[in-house]
């Protein structure tokens, strides 16, 4: 009877025993370990790209003259020495090619008729830059000789290109990179090739501006990658607005399902937007209609003025969504002078004041339109609610 009833109570407390094991079990140290877990699988759920963007990279004669460092050897890397740690800061770093590399033969020459030593290539993409747009009013200032050599030495080494191409093939080739867990597309146009009549039946070789044209080459592009980066050589030069040819243009890329829009050949910077279509996948995506010139021997006042451009995208594995992140710029200015005896051309990124210490070319008169420079960026890039990134 006795046992019987202590098994009656032992039963009963059956049920406070297991509750109190699984109090212990779910203590809150143990809980905040367990949402610890899956905020962490919430974060590795997230995977991102980031790129870097800037304009248009030209070699005008004094450039060459500057890097030459004997006869027929030059080396252009130094230009890009104080812009060099920045631009390796992103996965994916983009620029406009305004050039040709038509080989010695054909004599190295500036405007109006642009032939580059390679080594200028060998800089480039020593200083960073991942794939190159060629699509612009120079690229067939030596012929289509000058384009397929300059599609050449890309190929030799290694960089990807777009806007000009050796085959029609190569141009109905739709370039889609991965990386990270994303891709993307990059399509380049210009609006001319100057007085260069692109040779009948290769219409191949250079990618003019034709909205129908664009239009049909984003949707394709966008059946093949995530994103869709799209680089238009256009407007006036010199001119620090957009002008409508250009809104138009741009309007009808966005109505295609265009992602991200970047626009050179001005020579100076112009303003963007942002914009929401129900044709592309980010939240937000944004035009810039000109991020002027990178590295030119044009040193008027705006001329002589660029930015970096930085915008990283995420996608959520989970939900398959795409965000724009961290839109930012950063300042440049092309600076023209003598360095220790030594005559130069130097990209140098806005900085803190540290940073420009051991720059001791840097006269009073050049450090006025070095930040003038900047301010004329900041002013300018502002204006559609860019964010500056801090020294």
């Amino acid at each position: 009877m006795k046992f019987h009833n202590r098994y009656i109570v032992l039963t009963s407390l059956f049920p406070f025993i297991l509750l109190f094991l699984g109090l212990i079990i779910i203590s809150p140290k143990n809980f905040l370990v367990s949402a610890g877990s899956i905020h962490h699988a919430v974060q590795d759920s997230i995977i991102s790209l980031k790129f870097i963007a800037v304009g248009d990279l030209m070699c005008h004669s004094p450039e060459y003259q500057y890097a030459e460092v004997s006869a027929d050897s030059f080396d252009f890397r130094p230009f890009f020495k104080y812009v060099k740690p920045a631009l390796h800061d992103a996965d994916i770093c983009i620029g406009n090619l305004e050039t040709v590399l038509g080989g010695k033969d054909e004599q190295y020459s500036g405007y109006p008729f642009f032939n580059s030593p390679d080594a200028f290539l060998d800089a480039v993409k020593d200083a960073g830059f991942t794939n190159l747009t060629t699509a612009n009013n120079h690229c067939l200032d030596r012929g289509e000789k000058g384009i397929l050599r300059t599609i050449q030495q890309l190929q030799n080494k290694g960089i990807p290109y777009v806007g000009t191409a050796d085959s029609q093939r190569d141009k109905d080739s739709i370039r889609v990179f991965r990386k990270n867990g994303i891709s993307f597309s990059l399509l380049a146009y210009s609006y001319s090739t100057n007085d260069n009549d692109v040779p009948k039946g290769k219409e191949y070789l250079v990618s003019l501006i034709d909205t129908t044209k664009i239009a049909e080459d984003i949707i394709a592009a966008k059946s093949k990658s995530d994103i869709v980066i799209l680089s238009l050589h256009f407007g006036d030069e010199y001119k620090r607005k957009q002008s409508k040819w250009q809104e138009a243009v741009v309007e009808k890329a966005i109505q295609a399902g265009a992602d991200i829009i970047i626009g050179s050949h001005p020579h100076v910077l112009e303003p963007g937007k942002f914009f929401h279509s129900d044709k592309s996948c980010l939240d937000s995506g944004f035009v810039v209609y000109s991020l002027g010139n990178f590295l030119a021997n044009q040193q008027e006042r705006y001329k002589d003025a660029a930015a970096i451009l930085l915008f990283t995208v995420e996608k959520n594995l989970r939900t398959n969504k795409f965000v724009l992140r961290n839109v930012s710029y950063i300042p440049t200015w092309v600076f023209k002078g003598s360095d220790n005896e030594k005559k130069v051309f130097y990209i140098i990124p806005e900085s803190d004041t540290a940073g420009y210490s051991a720059m001791h070319f840097l006269h009073r008169s050049a450090q006025y339109h070095m930040h003038q420079a900047f301010n004329d960026t900041k002013q300018t890039l502002s204006s559609f609610q860019l964010y500056r990134k801090t020294p």
